[in-house]
């Protein structure tokens, strides 16, 4: 390990990495020297970024995944660390979006937002968590978002996800940081990706894929005797 390579030879397992903010991580993990494991559902653009990685001198596998299937996260993580090692940091950072009035959303809409936003993240850390214990160290980040703090016309059910993904991350912490495992929650504001409609902003002013990355980079790279629970990141102008 070195100071320009952190995380050099450590395992690291990205979901969501086919692009935006998930893309943004797995970039700058990889220039920190960690072996990727990357998740998506888009096969197609998961290779693309593989492929990228691995020209930039990384080590990197693409497993296509639906998170929200526990049989594919079972498989997902046995591919991962059979190749690759013991994952020691996860970035649960797949999300999908639903934005209208709660009247009317559809109990459909409530399945596929909750599913994927929030009960994949218990799954998938329930998947990496024991490993974790049994070596005494490791890294959970859940990309969250200040929808989780505040209320909007709209956002019922999508701020629901992340409500109950920062009740989520807390109690995780709590239950795991006697084992040495640091679980942390990053709460961006709105992001320029095409997640979801930024119509009349000027993109210019918003938060940066690269922003979010950032503020894993330092999460990951914290002193051993301390731990960020919580960064809430915010754009220095309004868009």
């Amino acid at each position: 390990m070195s100071a320009e390579k952190p995380l050099e030879g450590k395992v690291a397992l990205v979901t969501g990495a086919s692009r935006g903010i998930g893309l943004a991580i797995a970039r700058t993990l990889a220039g920190m020297g960690a072996k990727l494991g990357l998740c998506a559902r888009d096969a197609k653009r998961l290779d693309g970024v593989a492929g990228e990685l691995k020209r930039s001198g990384a080590t990197a596998e693409a497993i296509p995944t639906d998170i929200t299937r526990p049989s594919e996260i079972a498989s997902l993580v046995e591919k991962i660390e059979r190749s690759l090692g013991p994952i020691e940091i996860l970035i649960n950072n797949a999300g999908i979006g639903y934005f209208a009035p709660v009247q009317d959303a559809s109990e459909a809409n409530w399945d596929a937002v909750l599913d994927t936003n929030l009960k994949a993240v218990f799954l998938l850390s329930r998947a990496v968590v024991p490993g974790m214990i049994r070596r005494g160290s490791g890294h959970i980040v859940n990309i969250a978002s200040l929808a989780g703090k505040n209320a909007m016309a709209g956002g019922s059910i999508y701020c629901a996800s992340k409500w109950g993904l920062l009740g989520l991350t807390a109690c995780m912490a709590e239950d795991l940081r006697s084992h040495g495992i640091r679980v942390a929650a990053i709460c961006p504001g709105s992001v320029a990706t095409d997640f979801s409609p930024h119509t009349g902003r000027d993109m210019s002013k918003m938060l940066q894929p690269e922003d979010v990355a950032h503020a894993v980079e330092t999460i990951l790279t914290q002193a051993p005797q301390s731990f960020i629970s919580e960064v809430v990141l915010r754009p220095t102008q309004k868009p």
